[in-house]
């Protein structure tokens, strides 16, 4: 256990990167089953700064800022403020977090999104700046009714158990008009 901690903070640093551990040790506040993908930056220079509640998840390249410079070349000082995300939050690829914004419970902000402002809960954000698109609520029950007649998949079709070559092929044939759903 120790060697593959040894061997993450290893790669971290030679990515140029900060484990969540060694974050959390600078002053981040993390809740339970926070899953962060590969090239999540959480601001290391103001990381105390950034509270992540319960059950949170951020897909692959997520920013999320505690500071903004832009006014420091014309004032001298940077721009800094609290990031507080709450319980039950998915944050998509490559989205941004910027300073001083809260994101409530229950929320998903789409892909590519840039979060200039806070977030209610029990709603669904996408966009650069995000904007309100619809509630969770609304969300869930739109891709429950997808779920009914579009192909669902299990681990198996997934890498995590190794997805082999002639289920690749039927999940490229299944989704060639639409989406499906994998566990």
């Amino acid at each position: 256990m120790r060697l593959n901690y040894l061997l993450k903070t290893l790669l971290y640093r030679l990515r140029g990167e900060y484990t969540t551990e060694r974050l959390i040790k600078m002053g981040m506040s993390v809740g339970e089953n926070f899953k962060r993908l590969h090239g999540v930056i959480l601001d290391p220079a103001h990381c105390w700064l950034i509270s992540i509640g319960d059950n949170v998840s951020m897909a692959p390249r997520v920013h999320v800022l505690a500071h903004d410079a832009s006014t420091y070349n014309f004032l001298g000082y940077t721009k800094i403020g609290r990031v507080n995300i709450g319980n039950n939050v998915f944050i998509g690829a490559e989205s941004v977090i910027l300073p001083n914004v809260t994101i409530g419970d229950n929320v998903i902000i789409g892909a590519n999104s840039t979060v200039t402002k806070d977030i209610p809960s029990n709603c669904v954000y996408a966009g650069n700046p995000a904007r309100y698109m619809c509630s969770l609520e609304e969300f869930i029950k739109k891709n429950r009714e997808l779920m009914k007649y579009r192909p669902l998949y299990g681990k198996e079709y997934t890498t995590r158990l190794k997805v082999n070559n002639e289920q690749k092929r039927e999940m490229l044939d299944d989704l060639s008009d639409g989406l499906g759903f994998v566990i």
